[in-house]
């Protein structure tokens, strides 16, 4: 009998520890057991906890990381300021808590070796009806260490010219194939595309789209967040404009980095 309870403990022991260990294991693989990613700019105080992040890819670029988090520690200081000022005229929207905004830098694409597209993910929650996000871009020039615009590659650019007018048109002809996708059909109507504007500074957020040519974008891709072309339950929206409808108004370093077409991997995390 003695032996009998020694190997039954022994083996409810090994039992334990082989679950233990599994426990560890999952717990390692898991993201939701990982611990959380440092910031690489954070303001926390009882009005507000606020984080920006750089990816990977981005902090390997000296300057580039460092434009984007001079950005990004501009973006926490107003937050911090509006909430402070927020809190203070309004005390009792702080009752279960500050605000809490969370910022993210990371690569979309990189053409040519130099035109770098970043995407600018902001969350806010100010206690409203429900939180909100945004979104929008970065085009660096790596060769010159600044930030530029799409113009270098398009003949002209003047508002209600022949480009924008083009792009427009491009656009909003792909929103109207991707709400079809959500079956938001009903929502695909001049009243949400009015904001949708042929001026660089109105026509929405811009990206060089990859490719599936090595150092080509196919085109351009235009990303609006919630309320910009929709409802807010409609989320997010991308547009995408392939490089051969906009050929005739590139310039030689635009016909020189556009190519190729969009990799459907792509299309289809947008």
């Amino acid at each position: 009998m003695d032996i009998e309870v020694t190997y039954l403990r022994a083996n409810v022991r090994a039992g334990l520890l082989a679950i233990l260990s599994a426990i560890a294991t999952i717990a390692l693989a898991s993201p939701s057991f990982a611990a959380d990613p440092k910031p690489d700019a954070a303001v926390k105080n009882r009005n507000i906890d606020a984080r920006v992040f750089l990816d990977d890819k981005i902090k390997a670029d000296a300057p580039l990381a460092a434009n984007c988090l001079a950005d990004g520690k501009k973006w926490l200081d107003k937050n911090a300021a509006d909430a402070a000022a927020s809190r203070k005229q309004d005390p009792q929207f702080f009752k279960d808590g500050g605000w809490d905004f969370e910022r993210k830098y990371s690569i979309r694409s990189v053409v040519a070796d130099r035109y770098v597209s970043i995407l600018r993910d902001d969350y806010m929650d100010t206690h409203g009806a429900h939180p909100n996000s945004d979104v929008n871009t970065i085009l660096w020039d790596k060769a010159e260490n600044k930030r530029i615009s799409i113009r270098p590659f398009f003949t002209e650019t003047a508002d209600n010219g022949a480009t924008m007018k083009a792009m427009v048109k491009a656009v909003i002809a792909s929103l109207k194939i991707e709400k079809k996708k959500r079956d938001s059909g009903e929502t695909a109507t001049e009243d949400w595309f009015k904001g949708v504007e042929p001026s660089l500074l109105k026509i929405g957020a811009v990206t060089l789209a990859p490719s599936t040519e090595t150092g080509k974008s196919s085109g351009l891709t235009f990303h609006y967040p919630p309320y910009a072309v929709g409802p807010y339950a409609e989320g997010q929206y991308v547009a995408f404009v392939p490089w051969e409808t906009l050929k005739p108004y590139l310039t030689p370093e635009g016909a020189r980095i556009f190519g190729g077409a969009r990799p459907k991997a792509d299309a289809d995390e947008q």
